[in-house]
């Protein structure tokens, strides 16, 4: 641990405090297996963030491990600059076929923000293409986050992590969250959001590009869900003012929601979709955007009449990534994953029962496989505690004591178990965490 906080800079994370911190049990990950991680004492803790939200089948899983080592015996990258892949093309096959109706082509990243960052530069490309160069803003939700690139933190709309860039960023506007829990009570927050939007979009006909939304969850933000219609809602406004609809599935999509893709809750299909964490089951860092037809149509031409997309990475679509996703797709349908959420979900509600009326538990959000407890000095109120106590942070330490690594946004407490957690490890998950903020709140 001396190496690290000599050498490593750590993303996210107030390093003064990093560096002064005697507590370092729990803290470096040497193994994993199953859904436990190991640190470097032998010591076991519940996974219940998914290393960040992106596992997916648990650690060392035997399919997606073959697959890496299958392909790193015939090649480990290659360029897709002028140059096909077998790997990236059977991965773009499968996405095609397992994404909501309509998207058709595969552009790869390396990460949930620049396949945002894409689509973004996508489509404003599009309009530009079809000779609607007027068209360049971008309509987002507060509290969203897309990202950490420029690009995807202009539409991001965390101050805590974007207001310092604000100076470099091209502008964007953004509607209220329809979270019913920061709205007023009996106010339909749905229906008053859709509202801000269509008069956005009317006033400045002819102005926007896109509607760039996280559906049914914003993560980043707490897990703050969306009423039902949401999101079909956005769909008919994009439709109507003739925008297009990017949907960010990077920690919604692959099972999170109950479904493979959040948008399918509504029948929703985006004109362009961003993956990425869960593509690989957080084996290796790939991420894609996927288009329809009709947006890559409107690339295509003669080299001189300038409609080429000028993108692209390194490592776009790596052999060994698209191979590890490969696998794990394929995994998804073969294990009965998707089947087996309902009952996953319905735990982790009853699970989290005892904590609904509990004095310092201003809320408890969930979809799916995705939970925000959102923690509050005063809960008839709401009132939030004093943000320099960092009341989130503390009570996920002592969950660590618990043998439960889990990370807050603020003072939400996040649990995101991969979608494959055995029943028995949600319940000592759910266990866990109850228990850590009884004693918790206990205490102080």
């Amino acid at each position: 641990m001396q190496a690290d906080k000599e050498f490593v800079w750590h993303p996210f994370t107030p390093m003064q405090q990093w560096l002064e911190d005697a507590d370092d049990a729990g803290r470096v990950i040497a193994a994993g297996e199953a859904f436990e991680l190991i640190d470097a004492r032998g010591r076991r803790y519940i996974d219940g963030f998914s290393s960040l939200w992106c596992n997916l089948h648990g650690h060392r899983v035997e399919a997606i491990d073959r697959a890496v080592r299958e392909q790193l015996g015939r090649i480990a990258h290659s360029t897709l600059l002028g140059h096909a892949s077998p790997p990236s093309i059977e991965l773009a096959e499968r996405l095609v076929r397992v994404a909501p109706p309509g998207l058709a082509k595969v552009f790869y990243s390396d990460s949930g923000a620049t396949a945002v960052e894409i689509a973004l530069k996508m489509a404003f490309q599009y309009y530009r293409n079809r000779g609607q160069s007027e068209r360049r803003r971008f309509l987002a939700l507060r509290e969203s986050y897309h990202g950490d690139t420029i690009g995807s933190v202009s539409v991001g709309g965390i101050m805590t992590f974007h207001n310092l860039f604000r100076p470099l960023l091209f502008e964007a506007t953004f509607a209220d969250s329809p979270n019913p829990y920061h709205h007023p009570a009996g106010q339909d927050a749905g229906t008053v959001v859709l509202e801000q939007v269509d008069r956005e979009l009317a006033g400045r006909a002819g102005e926007y590009c896109a509607i760039v939304v996280e559906p049914l969850v914003q993560g980043a933000a707490g897990m703050l869900t969306h009423p039902a219609g949401f999101l079909r809602g956005l769909r008919e406004l994009a439709d109507r003012h003739d925008v297009l609809l990017i949907a960010d599935e990077v920690a919604t999509g692959f099972c999170r929601t109950g479904r493979l893709f959040a948008c399918e809750h509504e029948g929703v299909s985006p004109d362009l979709m961003c993956v990425g964490k869960g593509l690989t089951g957080g084996y290796l860092p790939v991420a894609a955007t996927l288009a329809t037809r009709r947006v890559f149509d409107a690339f295509c031409g003669p080299v001189e009449a300038g409609r080429t997309f000028f993108h692209g990475h390194t490592f776009t679509g790596n052999a060994l990534g698209c191979a590890a996703a490969c696998a794990s797709i394929d995994l998804i349908f073969s294990s009965g994953l998707l089947e087996a959420l309902p009952a996953k979900i319905e735990r982790l509600a009853a699970g989290l029962a005892p904590l609904r009326d509990h004095p310092h538990v201003g809320d408890i959000r969930q979809c799916g496989m995705m939970v925000g407890i959102e923690l509050v000095a005063e809960r008839e109120k709401p009132r939030p505690f004093d943000p320099a106590r960092r009341v989130g942070r503390e009570v996920c330490l002592q969950a660590r004591r618990r043998g439960l690594i889990i990370r807050p946004l603020g003072d939400v407490v996040v649990l995101m178990p991969a979608p494959a957690m055995d029943v028995g490890t949600i319940d000592r998950m759910l266990t866990a965490t109850v228990e850590t903020i009884h004693e918790f709140f206990q205490e102080t």
